[in-house]
């Protein structure tokens, strides 16, 4: 495919011959102000490029287009109902969504949380159904996991006892272990769309993302590593849009230092999601959670505040909540309480 094939305004695509780009996967691996100072294009053309060229790389529409045609499809409930305020609901269908942090900030626990929760009935922000959890780095969390099925009547008091008595959770959960990107790879083209197909599950995780790109490419790999990563993002699309379900896929981060030139002091350092701007035009929804100084009680219970924040998603306007971490789960607060 090359840049005529492409549903671009003619003036976007002279300037990107103008700047000798040749090869559509390539624009994938520059930043936005990189292509702005190469192509002298505006931001907002920039940005229109980057999804066009992210949609062309992996043979589905863009994201935006998907959801006019489609319209929004159900929500997955965080089974809180201060999170799902903050999401308008829960987690989106028929995209992927995306949630990073550093290590501790209650990613994996979230991700746990949401397996319960997919089993709910609809009436009760669930889908009726089980989850894939794949585990790509650390082993599988067993004793969180039971912790917060036991402790899911404190959780969702909103749900009869009768029904939450009623769902075999642990039975409903398909867990995964991937140790290199060919066997994630086989995961989610072969064994999760035969769970799909059958109906045993409707929501996926992948926790972590990153980590096997991380550590199989060197720096000078970014090519293949794009190509590798681009290959997965589009085979996840393809199982949420047909299937219709959430995939929630859980990043790391990155150090980024900022400098300024009129400043003698330290470097100032902050995270952004790994793997850069080619996975980032693979997302529909990002989401950041972190760790804040501050921390919070509750009668036999203590937890360091968290902030679940909504970085960019097209339902959702940016914004931010604070969470805690209890034994029944990652819970939403108010003002600190």
């Amino acid at each position: 495919m090359d840049w005529d094939q492409l549903d671009l305004h003619p003036r976007v695509k002279a300037a990107v011959r103008r700047a000798q780009i040749s090869s559509i996967s390539s624009v994938l691996v520059l930043s936005s102000p990189v292509l702005q100072t190469r192509t002298g294009l505006s931001c907002s053309d920039v940005q229109q490029l980057l999804i066009v060229a992210a949609a062309a790389c992996r043979g589905t529409p863009p994201i935006q287009a998907v959801l006019l045609k489609t319209g929004p499809g159900p929500r997955l409930s965080l089974g809180c109902p201060v999170l799902d305020r903050l999401l308008r609901g829960g987690l989106h269908s028929g995209g992927i969504s995306e949630l990073s942090g550093q290590s501790g900030a209650g990613k994996t626990q979230l991700g746990l949380q949401l397996c319960l929760s997919v089993q709910y009935p609809e009436e009760y922000g669930g889908l009726g159904s089980g989850a894939v959890f794949i585990s790509t780095e650390d082993s599988f969390p067993v004793r969180r996991l039971q912790q917060l099925i036991s402790e899911q009547p404190c959780l969702r008091s909103d749900v009869p006892p009768s029904v939450i008595s009623s769902l075999k959770f642990s039975d409903n959960i398909y867990i995964e272990h991937t140790a290199d990107l060919v066997s994630l790879q086989t995961c989610v083209s072969r064994r999760v769309p035969l769970l799909l197909s059958r109906g045993l599950v409707r929501f996926l995780v992948v926790d972590s993302v990153a980590a096997l790109f991380r550590s199989e490419f060197e720096a000078s790999d970014w090519l293949e590593r794009n190509k590798q990563l681009l290959t997965l993002s589009s085979c996840l699309h393809h199982l949420s849009h047909e299937f219709n379900i959430p995939v929630l896929c859980i990043n790391q981060v990155t150090d980024v230092f900022n400098d300024s030139e009129h400043t003698l002091g330290p470097l100032r350092s902050s995270v952004s999601p790994a793997l850069g701007l080619a996975w980032s035009n693979q997302v529909m929804v990002r989401l950041m959670m972190r760790r804040l100084q501050g921390t919070v009680a509750r009668e036999d219970q203590s937890s360091t505040l968290r902030r679940l924040e909504v970085v960019f998603a097209p339902h959702v306007a940016s914004g931010g909540c604070d969470a805690a971490v209890w034994r029944e789960g990652v819970c939403g607060v108010h003002d600190g309480k």
